[in-house]
């Protein structure tokens, strides 16, 4: 099935979880700009959103919600995002987007993490999808070292002209590939505390409470303890 009419469809099912007159935490990526779509169509009153970017800022404000600032709620119901990976446990790979690092501070502040994906994103292991590492750029050469000396290659994210790419942190991204993320909470919090770290892609600590996963049979409701 397209996977445009997946997303859709993950992205309408997540109406469900929104509280009209809630503030709403919101993800980034493809499926998310489904959500927000479905949301303007909907026309749910809501106090406002917590973002985890400028550009899902941009689309909440396109259909008259009001973005605010995490410093300025002290938690949220629920937040729903994408993932680029789920296992059956809920923990995940996130950063495609290179929105890690406000994706994984917004996810804090809920009570309930909604992950809305397509079957594709669905694995037994995490690690098929290269990781993504937030980092300070003097400290992306010797991550990259760290990285090699596990048996896994650390390549610095570029931009179409070729530059490296910037987040809206002001940071760069490794993505990481020839991992095998078997135990991904144990991973998560060791590469967390390497010294140029900023965020790492893996969500165990913040896993997804719920995964609304759209198919071809349509979308099946996963819930994880």
């Amino acid at each position: 099935m397209d996977p445009n009419t997946l997303k859709q469809r993950v992205g309408q099912a997540a109406l469900d979880y929104i509280q009209p007159d809630s503030i709403l935490g919101v993800g980034t990526g493809s499926t998310v700009n489904k959500l927000i779509e479905a949301l303007g169509q909907a026309a749910i009153p809501l106090r406002g959103a917590v973002s985890s970017s400028e550009a899902t800022s941009a689309l909440l404000r396109k259909i008259g919600v009001a973005v605010l600032a995490a410093e300025e709620v002290d938690g949220l119901d629920v937040y729903i995002d994408g993932a680029d990976e789920i296992d059956a446990s809920g923990c995940m790979i996130k950063g495609g987007g290179a929105a890690l690092t406000r994706e994984k501070i917004v996810a804090d502040l809920a009570r309930q993490f909604v992950c809305i994906a397509d079957i594709s994103k669905q694995v037994e292991v995490l690690g098929s999808f290269p990781l993504p590492v937030e980092v300070i750029p003097m400290a992306a050469a010797q991550l990259a070292r760290r990285f090699a000396a596990m048996g896994a290659q650390a390549r610095l994210r570029r931009q179409a002209d070729g530059q490296p790419l910037r987040t809206d942190n002001g940071q760069h991204i490794l993505d990481v590939t020839g991992l095998h993320i078997d135990e991904p909470l144990r991973l998560e919090l060791e590469i967390s505390a390497w010294p140029g770290v900023v965020t790492v892609g893996i969500f165990a600590r913040n896993k997804a409470s719920v995964c609304l996963l759209g198919g071809p049979d349509g979308v099946a409701t996963l819930h994880f303890s």
